[in-house]
């Protein structure tokens, strides 16, 4: 898709209703949407449930499939596929994350990992599905391995954020983890190569030209040398790494700011997803999704970003999360304190 030759909208193709509160964030499973797979995604909400759906091939329409409830006390902040899609880490506010598998069409929950203090804000798995992070208003960040017959070993307990731990999200080729948080920074972590030991490898803060104030979520481009990252200071801040050195043995490559896009979001901006073909969704507090593709001039030195499309009232309140889908459809979900998630697809404007 050659983006910058002609220009695209989003069309909304679907709002879906059923949370009896605010939507706090989405997960599409990965392995759906490919080879006649229905496209699949998961929704949590304050109304303490998780929702499934999924889409009807034939008509375009989604469909609630299943409704996971009285398992959270609170509530269910966050939600995440493992790489395979047959399981779903749901995280909460009553400090517990579940595991749930779909066992014929039904989704049961098959552990519960418990251990933070208090509100658990982000859960997300590593490419391999071998382990699971978590994080937390506790100030820190726990590393699972994930073991044989559902069970699930806390393997680190990370110590180095000053305050709530907004979100957890690993590196899309190695086991390099990624925190965000109500500190204002940014954190890396890497582990020894048993899994063991995990430290902090850099901090992106004001220091190197990162955020002024929470950092709210990050993601990564396709290739994952790139990376951008969403703040209550109204920015996204584009970030690289040396390709070269990325799965070089000459250790960690340290990330650098190349670019901010600020003037854009007059809100916090909660949520960030960069597609497989270069886009960058984000949605905030303004009720706006945006979208952005960097610049392909050639003889730029540092990269540069543009805005090609705005969607000023997305929805009638604060957008929680824009997440896009896996598989050809070029489609964008975003959730909100509405209480709705809204389909989008990416059209050409003829």
């Amino acid at each position: 898709m050659e983006l910058l030759d002609g220009r695209f909208e989003l069309k909304e193709t679907a709002k879906l209703e059923g949370h009896t509160d605010r939507v706090w964030s989405l997960a599409w499973n990965p392995a759906t949407g490919v080879g006649g797979i229905p496209l699949v995604f998961a929704s949590c909400s304050g109304d303490k449930t998780v929702r499934i759906w999924e889409e009807s091939p034939s008509s375009g329409s989604w469909n609630c499939k299943a409704v996971l409830e009285e398992t959270h006390t609170r509530t269910v902040r966050s939600c995440a596929w493992s790489p395979n899609g047959k399981l779903l880490a749901t995280a909460s506010f009553d400090a517990t994350t579940a595991i749930w598998e779909n066992i014929g069409g039904d989704y049961e929950c098959v552990s519960t990992l418990e251990g933070h203090e208090n509100e658990i804000k982000s859960v997300a798995w590593n490419a391999s599905g071998s382990l699971l992070a978590t994080c937390s208003r506790d100030r820190t960040v726990w590393i699972w391995e994930v073991l044989p017959g559902n069970e699930y070993e806390c393997v680190s307990v990370l110590q180095g954020h000053t305050q709530d731990v907004k979100m957890v999200q690993w590196h899309p080729t190695m086991d390099l983890l990624f925190s965000c948080s109500y500190d204002n920074t940014v954190k890396v972590w890497a582990g020894d190569d048993d899994n063991d030991d995990w430290h902090c490898v850099q901090t992106l803060d004001e220091s190197n030209n990162g955020h002024s104030s929470t950092v709210w979520a990050l993601s990564f481009n396709a290739t994952g040398d790139k990376m951008v990252t969403c703040s209550d200071d109204l920015t996204l801040k584009i970030w690289e790494t040396d390709e070269t050195n990325l799965h070089s043995e000459a250790g960690y490559s340290p990330w650098r700011h190349t670019c901010t896009l600020s003037g854009y979001h007059d809100r916090t901006i909660f949520s960030v997803h960069w597609s497989r073909n270069g886009i960058i969704a984000s949605g905030a507090a303004d009720d706006a999704i945006r979208l952005f593709v960097e610049n392909q001039e050639k003889g730029i030195d540092r990269s540069s970003f543009q805005l090609i499309f705005k969607k000023e009232k997305a929805h009638n309140m604060d957008v929680n999360s824009v997440q896009w889908s896996p598989g050809e459809k070029g489609l964008l979900a975003s959730a909100s304190d509405d209480g709705t998630i809204r389909i989008w697809e990416l059209v050409p404007i003829s």
